[in-house]
């Protein structure tokens, strides 16, 4: 796949005609051709010619970044550099917006693209009309090769890149050999959902690792079950598994959005009944719409945006309740359930339509009306459920178990595709699943499971560390630190100032950090943390480092539910003592009044265990976990609750700071 729309040596660079480079980035690019555009990309190639008469290399001129969805201006490759240059014509500032965006460009070569992993790069923001700038070489503190941004203007330019050529040290690179290098991205799911509803494919924007079942090869087997449904007039479900982070949620989007524009017949919709999920990918793609226009150049208001983004990502509850009101099939032929071990038991889905919706009687579990939804069609129709193991965080939460019962009990007709891995008992579907040995339509697919992390592209086996910990595995949670500690960070403290500034410094360009608690940690007040206070996770989530609502100001505080099939890249998990560690196992506790009161309840206790699983599995870069230090002046405070676990964590060898 060609990554640019204009690629050649410098020496063949100086040698054209800023009019025929300009042609041809028109003739290549999907941008609105217009004047601006071009008079922009004009004063770009000639600040450039000066510049570059002197050295040789390779130029690269929108050089996409996928999973960002974003082009770089300029990508040059010189010596035993590569600089990544980002033009702001007319410019007479270097905001920190556009500082931080040439960052984040830099952080994607440096993180995904394979050959320049151990490279120096140099990010350059160019005010082409800022006044009075001098330089400034330096590393930023993660000393990994990548040069903290740096700022320059027409006439400067030429001294800034000769400076880190000075500057930087080890072997040239062959700009033909780095070019052919593997880009193999993991994004986060909004930036994955931007990406597929762009227009670009799931290979572009995910990874392919030997010896890990890609996001292309579990959508490909979904594509053929659908088409072998269609193809055969039946109805089929199949269910889709993985670790956590393992790109469950971008299949389903993947899906959605190659069938958003089809005829009715052939559409899909993607469902979920985690709230802020939706929500805050609706905002982000509704935002995008109205900040890049249609194709034409034309504005997009927000309202139409919401509505055109609420036609394939919509609140399972909200399809539900529009299936009670209209009893014809839905439009959509194939529904993607996003966690679908949350939807909800029949005790639950009963209580529910009695008090909310004035229907006494329902008789129905929440999987058992919507497969009934789909069952509507007369000709075919497909489910395809995407299910996370151990994630049920909230009481009425039915597991796979119900989905496969509704099925044997009233749909014996459905086609079932499973992957073996629905039998390991994180998926809570062992017992059901034997019955299933009996049904004449079950079909075991492999590559229906996803088995490794994407979450945390710096270690995959963060899930493993974390279910061992949580086992209280401290051997095995000992060994796979050790694998994986020099790839992604984790770090304890019993001081919240002094996790805040590590997070900071973590953190390059848009890198987004936030603290995490449990929803049970009520003793955190005195930290200035209220879990029973409101927040917005749209705001926590997609706004900037100007904004107090967001995540960066370290102020407000997600819980699991807040933060379930979302990620940062720099987390701080702050423990109460809700969770204790004790040798005799872990101890639930649930603060009621003025005290501590024990979960006795089983199912509360999974619960409570799975919020601390979600908790540590955020983070896509690195991590702090704190564990206050108590108050001995507070009884609901003692250091007693506290300290065993940090002792517990201290000698699984995170480090402390």
């Amino acid at each position: 796949m060609k990554r640019e729309y204009y690629s050649d040596t410098i020496s063949g660079f100086l040698r054209a005609s800023t009019e025929e480079i300009v042609g041809k980035l028109a003739l290549a690019s999907d941008f609105p051709d217009t004047l601006e555009q071009r008079a922009a990309w004009k004063v770009e190639i000639e600040a450039l010619r000066p510049v570059l008469r002197s050295h040789s290399g390779a130029i690269h001129l929108e050089y996409t970044i996928p999973r960002m969805g974003e082009r770089i201006d300029v990508l040059l490759v010189i010596g035993p550099a590569i600089f990544v240059l980002e033009f702001k014509v007319g410019a007479k500032e270097f905001t920190r917006y556009a500082l931080d965006q040439v960052t984040d460009y830099a952080l994607d070569l440096k993180n995904f693209h394979e050959t320049s992993h151990d490279r120096l790069i140099a990010p350059i923001l160019i005010a082409t009309e800022a006044q009075g700038v001098l330089p400034v070489i330096a590393m930023t503190p993660q000393n990994d090769r990548l040069l903290a941004p740096l700022k320059a203007n027409a006439g400067s330019l030429g001294e800034v890149i000769s400076r880190v050529l000075e500057f930087g040290e080890g072997d040239q690179i062959d700009w033909r050999a780095w070019r052919a290098g593997r880009y193999s991205p993991t994004p986060t799911i909004m930036e994955a959902a931007l990406s597929l509803y762009r227009g670009h494919s799931v290979a572009e924007i995910s990874r392919s690792d030997a010896g890990s079942i890609n996001l292309g090869e579990t959508s490909d087997a979904v594509f053929e079950i659908i088409q072998r449904s269609k193809t055969g007039r039946h109805k089929s479900i199949c269910f889709v598994t993985g670790v956590p982070g393992a790109g469950k949620t971008l299949v389903g989007l993947n899906i959605a959005t190659k069938h958003m524009d089809a005829a009715k017949s052939h559409q899909s919709v993607f469902l979920s009944g985690n709230g802020p999920l939706v929500k805050i990918l609706q905002e982000a793609l509704a935002r995008d719409m109205v900040a890049r226009k249609n194709g034409c150049g034309e504005k997009v208001k927000k309202g139409a945006a919401k509505s055109r983004v609420k036609a394939f990502i919509q609140n399972v509850h909200h399809f539900r309740d529009e299936c009670l009101v209209d009893e014809k099939p839905p439009v959509d032929h194939v529904a993607l359930f996003d966690e679908a071990q949350r939807a909800w038991n029949l005790a639950k889905t009963a209580d529910f339509m009695k008090r909310k919706k004035r229907r006494p009687g329902f008789r129905h579990s929440e999987p058992e009306f919507l497969i009934s939804c789909l069952d509507r069609h007369s000709d075919w129709a497909v489910i395809v459920c995407l299910v996370g193991g151990g994630q049920e965080i909230n009481t009425g939460e039915a597991g796979i178990a119900e989905w496969v019962d509704s099925l044997m009990r009233s749909y014996p007709a459905w086609h079932v595709y499973i992957s073996p891995q629905l039998m390991d008992s994180e998926y809570g579907a062992g017992r059901v699943l034997k019955q299933l040995e009996a049904h004449r339509h079950v079909r075991h697919v492999p590559s229906l499971h996803l088995s490794v992390s994407m979450r945390s592209f710096r270690a995959e086996n963060v899930s493993l560390l974390v279910k061992q910990v949580l086992d209280l595995d401290a051997e095995g949670a000992r060994k796979t630190h050790e694998r994986l500690s020099h790839k992604y960070p984790i770090v304890i403290t019993r001081d919240l100032a002094g996790a805040k500034k590590w997070l900071r410094a973590q953190a390059r360009g848009t890198e987004r950090y936030g603290i995490v608690v449990s929803s049970q940690a009520e003793r955190l007040k005195p930290h200035a943390i209220f879990v029973k206070a409101p927040m917005d996770p749209i705001h926590w989530f997609l706004d900037g480092k100007e904004d107090v609502r967001s995540s960066y100001y370290l102020e407000d505080v997600a819980t699991e539910f807040d933060v379930q099939g979302l990620e940062l890249d720099w987390a701080c998990v702050t423990w109460d003592a809700d969770f204790r560690y004790s040798r005799a196992g872990w101890t639930h506790k649930s603060f009621c009044g003025r005290m501590w009161k024990n979960i006795r309840n089983s199912e509360r206790q999974v619960y409570q265990k799975n919020a601390y699983r979600v908790l540590l599995t955020r983070a896509r870069q690195g991590m702090v976990i704190v564990v206050p230090a108590g108050d001995r002046e507070d009884p609901t405070r003692a250091p007693a609750f506290y300290d065993p676990t940090y002792e517990y964590l201290k000698g699984i060898g995170f480090r402390e700071i």
